[in-house]
């Protein structure tokens, strides 16, 4: 493995000899710059793992180069020194994108642990990346050929930068697909920035997208980066891109044509290097017959398109499924499920499934959460009805007709409840925690149903 660079900037050479020595005595390579523009000159050529720059320097000082090395995106771990610091310099240099600060006269000894320090936390940077591209398709659960098809197209697509549209309905994994084609690229290593257009209110979802400058509004008491910008380098997801605004879809055009956004309230434009990839559950193409979606920008999304089939039309692949929803909420329930009942998986296999991959999850998590005893999911622990009009999951044993929904999910809710205090003997907390609601709601539940 090479040895670690270091690029020391300060303009006492006596320091500089000093350091040098210390840090070649110590394993790493060492280059000196006597001030901050000379240590830019030799950033532009050559690439360092840390960087030790003084503050106070003739021409252009410390903290102008922290600045020009963050507005590079310099890959190395700067760490300022200086023998005038205050905790209000130190604290001004940890925002601008130091990684730490030392303090003149230091021991030989502060150096290295800092170093070192720098040294470990890349090194889980570097296993995070390294476990991010380990992610290839094991959260993708299929054995279809139609889910098949996808996966081969994802690896032949993966390795460019085209813009990809990934359409289905609701539920059935459009985001799993998006990070399978991120984490199988080369920008697996980069950000992987994820937005739901429908989910955040037209008028702060520009801002979101592309930033804003401190003062451009009410409320805008300082600058803030864009999720482009976040995303620089690596890709962005955006989700439900039929919501998008039409005077967004125009922005958005832009970042497609020129590879640049501009904050709100500037006029200088930024360029980014994105990857973008969206999803919809909606008809795009009756969209734009319908004056809410441009043409143009349908064309530049839709470059490479994937069809996620509803569960429906892939029925072989819900034993699969069900067998990893057993094998994860065992986890995360503490229970030890062995699997499912023929007559319930018959059941399960007879349903349409409106809300495909993820309603089916939801069916297995509420029935092993209802499960005691049992090894084995029971077919009593969820009403189906086969065929076309099934809704999936509709209800326990109700009393009466079981028509009415106020009625029922009132039963549905205190079953649930019951059955989450037996599961943890009277636990709120952990109640709570297996319900999914805070303990306060389930608390005041329990008081308002008698339990």
């Amino acid at each position: 493995m090479p040895k670690p660079k270091v690029l020391i900037v300060d303009d006492e050479a006596s320091m500089r000899h000093m350091l040098s020595l210390l840090l070649k005595k110590e394993g790493y390579g060492v280059d000196e710059a006597k001030e901050g523009a000379e240590a830019l000159e030799k950033l532009a050529g050559e690439e360092f793992d840390f960087i030790l720059c003084d503050i106070r320097m003739p021409k252009m000082d410390g903290m102008d180069f922290l600045r020009r090395a963050v507005e590079m995106r310099l890959p190395s771990t700067i760490i300022m020194m200086s023998a005038y610091g205050t905790i209000d310099t130190a604290v001004e240099a940890m925002k601008l994108g130091a990684y730490d600060y030392i303090s003149k006269p230091f021991k030989t000894d502060e150096v290295l642990l800092t170093l070192r320090k720098a040294e470990e936390r890349e090194r889980l940077i570097r296993e995070n990346i390294s476990l991010k591209k380990q992610y290839h398709f094991e959260n993708i659960v299929a054995k279809s050929k139609e889910m098949h098809e996808i996966f081969e197209t994802i690896k032949k697509i993966s390795k460019y930068k085209t813009t990809v549209l990934i359409t289905g309905e609701s539920g059935t994994g459009k985001e799993l697909v998006a990070r399978a084609i991120h984490f199988n690229s080369p920008r697996a290593d980069k950000p992987f920035v994820t937005i739901n257009c429908g989910a955040i209110p037209e008028n702060l979802l520009e801002s979101e997208l592309f930033g804003h400058r401190k003062g451009s509004f009410t409320g805008a008491v300082q600058s803030k980066r864009g999720l482009f910008e976040e995303a620089d380098e690596g890709s962005i997801f955006l989700d439900e891109i039929g919501e998008l605004p039409l005077q967004l879809q125009v922005k958005l055009m832009r970042v497609l044509q020129e590879g640049e956004i501009r904050r709100v309230g500037d006029t200088e434009p930024i360029m980014v290097d994105v990857r973008i990839i969206a999803a919809t559950i909606k008809d795009l193409e009756r969209e734009v017959e319908g004056g809410n979606f441009r043409d143009d920008l349908l064309y530049r999304l839709n470059v490479l398109n994937i069809r996620i089939p509803p569960l429906r039309e892939r029925k072989e692949d819900i034993p699969l499924l069900i067998e990893h929803f057993i094998g994860k909420h065992n986890q995360t329930l503490s229970k030890r499920i062995e699997g499912i009942d023929p007559e319930a998986m018959e059941l399960l296999l007879d349903c349409e499934w409106r809300g495909n991959v993820r309603e089916l999850e939801n069916v297995i998590e509420r029935a092993m959460v209802l499960t005691d005893e049992e090894r084995r999911i029971q077919a009593k622990y969820f009403a189906l009805s086969p065929g076309p009009e099934s809704e999936g999951f509709r209800s326990l044993s109700l009393s009466g007709d079981g028509l009415s929904i106020k009625k029922g999910s009132r039963e549905l809710e205190i079953e649930l409840i019951k059955k989450a205090l037996q599961r943890t003997k009277g636990n709120r907390t952990q109640a709570a925690r297996l319900l999914e609601i805070s303990c306060r709601a389930l608390i005041y539940k329990i008081k308002d149903y008698g339990i």
